[in-house]
């Protein structure tokens, strides 16, 4: 095995405490890509995790298929969603790149419908689970389908984000405008995929969003309550006013199988 400077798809997992759940979503991701034509690289990153997640990581690592590269970071402490995959999208080497839950919520067969939309000229493809085709096998909780529901509403409306679902963590950009966008992504918490959005908006990168199976996992790292609700929705109204500051400068990729802290 040898190392890719460059490869077709890179696939981005953020995880906070996922020792449990990364080792069979890993496993998943190995068979998928095992059977894709061409290189392609999975990046773990643990956000503050204080169990095995990297662990676990490394040792999944060690039975990669022929055409796959694996990397992993880590940093503490834990800083928010935003932050990892931030990290991750900026270290990619994919023409490609795909971020996605470590909880499996939406099978890697989905990726073809994301690929058919880049290859039609879009920059960025969503997954949506409010859109004509998705299938939801496991719902969320009543409480956060309302919450989301209400985010997406001042979305729509004071972000300008013409988009039915923007926090389906399953979306698709080509390199450039990955690069570009996670460039300038400041937020750290989970409304980051807003401020993402936002940036491709303003950058005029075409955004569409395609039909994905999604299933809930109970087990989820996400909770909501007043106070975090509160903050989210203070992030979310701060976006605008964000992107007057200078551009941050994104970190150089690191090799193969790399453990570092940022």
């Amino acid at each position: 095995m040898y190392l890719f400077s460059e490869c077709d798809l890179s696939i981005v997992i953020p995880c906070f405490n996922e020792a449990r759940r990364l080792p069979r979503t890993l496993a998943r991701t190995f068979t998928y890509l095992a059977a894709k034509p061409g290189h392609h690289e999975i990046i773990v990153i643990s956000d503050g995790s204080t169990d095995s997640t990297l662990e676990e990581a490394a040792e999944a690592f060690r039975t990669l298929p022929d055409n796959v590269q694996g990397k992993w970071f880590g940093y503490t402490p834990n800083e928010g969603k935003g932050k990892a995959v931030r990290i991750g999208m900026r270290q990619a080497a994919g023409k490609r790149i795909l971020f996605m839950d470590a909880d499996y919520s939406v099978p890697l067969e989905d990726l073809t419908r994301a690929e058919a939309l880049l290859d039609r000229g879009y920059d960025v493809a969503i997954g949506s689970r409010a859109i004509e085709n998705t299938k939801i096998l496991e719902h969320q909780s009543f409480l956060r389908e309302r919450i989301a529901k209400f985010f997406g509403l001042i979305q729509r409306n004071y972000l300008g984000l013409k988009l039915k679902d923007t926090q389906c963590g399953f979306k698709l950009f080509t390199r450039e405008s990955a690069r570009k966008i996670f460039s300038e992504v400041k937020l750290n918490s989970v409304i980051f995929d807003g401020e993402a959005l936002w940036l491709a908006k303003r950058m005029k990168y075409k955004v569409a969003e395609f039909p994905v199976e999604w299933t809930h996992d109970p087990d989820t790292r996400l909770t909501y309550n007043i106070i975090r609700s509160l903050k989210v929705l203070r992030d979310m109204l701060s976006i605008p006013l964000l992107h007057f500051s200078q551009k941050q400068v994104a970190p150089q990729p690191h090799k193969r199988t790399a453990r570092i802290s940022v």
